[in-house]
């Protein structure tokens, strides 16, 4: 018997692993956190193995998980385009696309503001990097996207910053004083690799990269392997696994900025920065609440 991997799982498979659990998954997609279950559970039945485990209060995918996670995107970025390249994407659907960095923190929220404020929208996020972002944007693949970095064209509205922070596994120990620091990045371009390894510079460290990575759980994986310390944009949520540095250079803020496509009616961009703006203005203890609320 042939063996399916519909488009609905996978979608869910993503969200699972964009957002941290199944609850901010199911909130992302409109969905019940059974339904998000029961697809995950479809996809393991497909594949014969365990995606998803529990971690303590919370879930994480195993090894084979990661590996359908990769196709996954892949997937759905050919059926996402396919869509869109006949324009069968429903009028009411507003799509959001947004980097990997803390988007578990801002999307739930997101999702969640957009809910009240938007009742009657369909709200569908895109993960991607930014340099493809901006191509899907300019393209009218998407209606909004969140970017990191300079507010420097007309469509993108200041929103906030993101505080980074170092993270590493637990244990590690920096080289001596004359041995560079090994940094785990995401590929080039990137705005966080550029931040990184200006930081360190500047501080007259030297570096070198000790692993790269395309999507945010190859860079966490190859963190809490020892490879090296990376600089991430979580909110102040602790990745599982790793632990924060106090003994690096303290880097500064990246700007958030909402680029909207031309055209797009003026209260959807209005509701998607002001959520935003609301969550990154908020005490850290507050903000945290709500974000874990949402």
């Amino acid at each position: 018997m042939r063996r399916i991997l519909d488009i609905a799982p996978l979608r869910s498979l993503v969200a699972v692993a964009d957002c941290g659990g199944f609850q901010r998954a199911a909130t992302s997609l409109h969905l019940s956190q059974a339904a998000v279950s029961q697809h995950v559970r479809r996809l393991e039945t497909a594949t014969g193995r365990l995606l998803v485990e529990r971690q303590g209060r919370g879930s994480r995918l195993t090894t084979d998980g990661e590996k359908l996670l990769a196709q996954a995107r892949r997937i759905l970025a050919l059926h996402d385009e396919a869509i869109e390249e006949f324009g069968l994407v429903d009028e009411r659907t507003i799509i959001i696309g947004s980097t990997e960095h803390a988007a578990a923190q801002l999307l739930p929220y997101l999702s969640a503001a957009l809910e009240r404020t938007l009742p009657h929208q369909q709200i569908r996020f895109r993960i991607d990097r930014g340099s493809n972002l901006r191509d899907r944007l300019d393209g009218g693949g998407l209606d909004l996207a969140l970017l990191l970095g300079p507010a420097d064209d007309p469509r993108a509205e200041p929103v906030g910053e993101l505080e980074l922070t170092w993270y590493a596994a637990p244990g590690w120990r920096r080289p001596a004083a004359s041995g560079p620091i090994p940094v785990v990045a995401f590929d080039h371009p990137c705005a966080l690799r550029t931040r990184a390894l200006e930081t360190l510079s500047r501080h007259d460290l030297s570096a070198v990269i000790g692993a790269e990575a395309l999507q945010l759980a190859g860079v966490q994986a190859a963190v809490g392997a020892g490879l090296g310390v990376a600089l991430m944009a979580t909110l102040r949520q602790t990745p599982p696994g790793l632990v924060p540095l106090d003994d690096l250079p303290t880097p500064g803020a990246l700007p958030l900025a909402v680029w909207s496509r031309s055209g797009l009616a003026e209260p959807v961009t209005r509701e998607v920065t002001g959520a935003l703006r609301d969550l990154l203005a908020r005490p850290a203890g507050r903000g945290l609440a709500l974000v874990k609320g949402a």
